[in-house]
């Protein structure tokens, strides 16, 4: 017969031996650890049971920001009322690779421990963080995922890496239906969702759509054909879209209703400054924020990246945060919208 009192006194000697403060620190990291839980409940996000408005910001190159620039911006952020963020984890620019995983879907390790910290931070903070994944067919480089297989493997390891923590969410494809290397078909993004529900059955998924608002064959598309949790529509980047926001988002969800498939619908990437020649004004950030929560929007961003009129595209906002972090490179109007947006949207409920 085993003699358990050995068994239970030989284990303690060992983690005692690997480091009795780490092994300390990895245990309660794990007992907190999905403190923070994103749900839905019709077309709504819900966050430990209640709903909410999920109020968020890019952050693109997240990764590649120091711990102290991440809880910096963090702290900023969430003292104007914001809730959320949205960072890629095949993230490559500027000649700095941030990606948590590499081309072919495996995972780099100092990437994938840095996500993991921020979730964590994030957890803890009750903010809910967007984890984006992009096909770049046929690439070798950082930044995108070259094939299916890759795409396959990249989903396995998230889904498997980050499973403790429930207030993150995956976007499978980024701009998933833009037809060049982006382009990811439903039956791949079904098989990716498969994979998914078979690792972390709990886990919501969208894969975002590109430039343009939803048809009905679209919805059907991903509510249906390959079964997402909710849309997220990147809708036109024109002087008129801030004013446009409302209807397009009303129309939406009456033609998920139709489909009987009701979902929250998400503003993920609306427009931002230093995109084209129109230059979005904070006015027009809330005017767009406002719309999508009279549309009936369950969430939206404050998008933000580099400057494409620069010659070296700054200031480059969440698109690169090594040298400094995202708040300190936001211009005037876009300040000016971030200190108004949680009484505008106090206001718009």
């Amino acid at each position: 017969m085993t003699n358990w009192r050995v068994v239970i006194l030989m284990v303690v000697g060992i983690l005692a031996a690997s480091g009795p403060v780490v092994w300390a620190q990895e245990v309660q990291a794990a007992r907190g650890a999905g403190k923070t839980v994103l749900g839905i409940e019709g077309t709504r996000f819900t966050v430990n049971g209640e709903p909410v408005f999920l109020l968020g910001f890019s952050y693109y190159g997240g990764l590649g920001a120091s711990e102290e620039f991440l809880r910096s911006d963090l702290d900023d952020f969430q003292r104007r009322g914001f809730n959320w963020l949205r960072l890629w984890a095949t993230w490559n620019a500027y000649g700095e690779d941030v990606s948590a995983v590499d081309p072919a879907g495996a995972v780099r390790t100092r990437y994938m421990e840095r996500l993991q910290r921020l979730l964590a931070e994030c957890d803890r903070r009750g903010v809910i963080v967007d984890v984006t994944l992009n096909r770049q067919q046929g690439t070798t480089k950082g930044g995108g995922l070259a094939d299916f297989e890759a795409h396959r493997r990249a989903v396995e390891a998230l889904a498997e890496g980050l499973k403790p923590y429930r207030n993150w969410y995956l976007d499978l494809a980024n701009e998933r239906d833009v037809g060049d290397a982006r382009f990811v078909d439903c039956q791949e993004l079904r098989r990716l969702r498969d994979v998914v529900r078979r690792l972390d059955p709990q886990r919501l998924v969208t894969a975002s759509f590109g430039g343009h608002d939803l048809s009905e064959n679209d919805l059907r598309d991903v509510l249906i054909t390959v079964g997402v949790d909710f849309v997220c529509p990147h809708r036109p980047r024109h002087a008129a879209s801030p004013s446009e926001t409302e209807a397009r988002t009303q129309e939406a969800l009456a033609m998920m209703e139709k489909l009987g498939k009701s979902a929250p619908l998400h503003h993920q990437e609306p427009f931002r400054r230093g995109y084209g020649s129109w230059s979005p004004q904070a006015e027009d950030f809330l005017t767009d924020l406002r719309g999508a929560v009279a549309g009936g929007a369950a969430g939206w961003c404050f998008h933000n990246g580099g400057q494409r009129t620069a010659a070296d595209e700054r200031p480059r906002r969440s698109f690169d945060m090594g040298k400094k972090r995202l708040l300190e490179q936001l211009d005037e109007q876009e300040i000016k919208f971030v200190d108004a947006a949680a009484a505008e949207l106090k206001r718009a409920k």
